[in-house]
């Protein structure tokens, strides 16, 4: 497959926010976060990431390392305090992670606050053209017009690599040609056009080959990448539905 596909994507910057995602995408109290769950949780996305080899920022494996870090302070028995001793409450092993947490969400509504602001005065004030180039060092911003974010495409995987029992060695066959990206692109789109009412996105990956993954994965982003595709869910856990971008014609 060469080099590594890398993502950026502008509503998820690191590891803070895969949390958030985690956090209310399972309706888990914030002040109260039950740290096997979300760890978890968190380490199948990563390994998802890892499956589809998707480059994943050091970061994200820095916060992977202070999740099992905390899980495993959690799990050890509290020692009794010496009556001589004088007292003190121990520190919850989660109250750093749950204070940083608190403060990401405040400033990423903030930011959002902000934006909202912005895109009002933009139908106010005329502006010159701004610079719309998203590509830097090979790394593709992903912006999607649906409510589906790049991490609820990786959750759905997931979920299809456990409903199908996809796993490791997925399958290699000896003889076989890997797909150009920019050809299942095409196949992707045929088979939307055909679809009325959109298609599944579990129906894109009829078998557990690593190439075929891969590939269909990373056509989907780019796809999206070029809005020639609109992907929704209709609830958190709900299969994944592709749509044609409307008015869009295949280039």
């Amino acid at each position: 497959m060469g080099e590594r596909y890398q993502v950026k994507v502008d509503v998820f910057e690191g590891p803070l926010d895969l949390l958030l995602h985690l956090i209310n995408r399972y309706e888990i109290d914030i002040y109260d976060i039950p740290v096997a769950e979300i760890t978890e949780q968190y380490m199948a996305y990563i390994r998802t990431m890892q499956h589809l080899e998707l480059n994943i920022a050091s970061e994200y494996l820095v916060m992977a390392a202070t999740l099992l870090a905390i899980k495993s302070q959690m799990l050890l028995p509290n020692q009794e305090l010496d009556a001589e001793d004088e007292y003190s409450e121990e520190e919850d092993p989660r109250e750093e992670l749950m204070r940083r947490l608190i403060e990401y969400r405040k400033y990423k509504e903030a930011a959002g606050q902000l934006k909202e602001r912005e895109k009002e005065a933009n139908r106010i004030y005329t502006r010159p053209p701004a610079n719309l180039e998203q590509y830097v060092s090979g790394e593709v911003h992903l912006q999607n017009h649906g409510d589906v974010s790049l991490f609820d495409m990786i959750g759905a995987l997931q979920k299809l690599f456990q409903r199908k029992k996809w796993e490791q060695p997925l399958e290699t066959r000896i003889h076989k040609q890997d797909i150009p990206i920019q050809d299942r692109m095409v196949q992707i789109m045929e088979q939307v056009r055909k679809t009325e009412g959109g298609i599944y996105f579990s129906s894109l990956f009829p078998y557990p080959d690593r190439s075929h993954i891969v590939v269909t994965f990373i056509a989907l982003l780019e796809l999206m990448k070029k809005k020639k595709i609109i992907c929704e869910q209709e609830n958190h856990f709900s299969d994944i539905v592709i749509y044609q971008m409307e008015d869009e014609e295949w280039n």
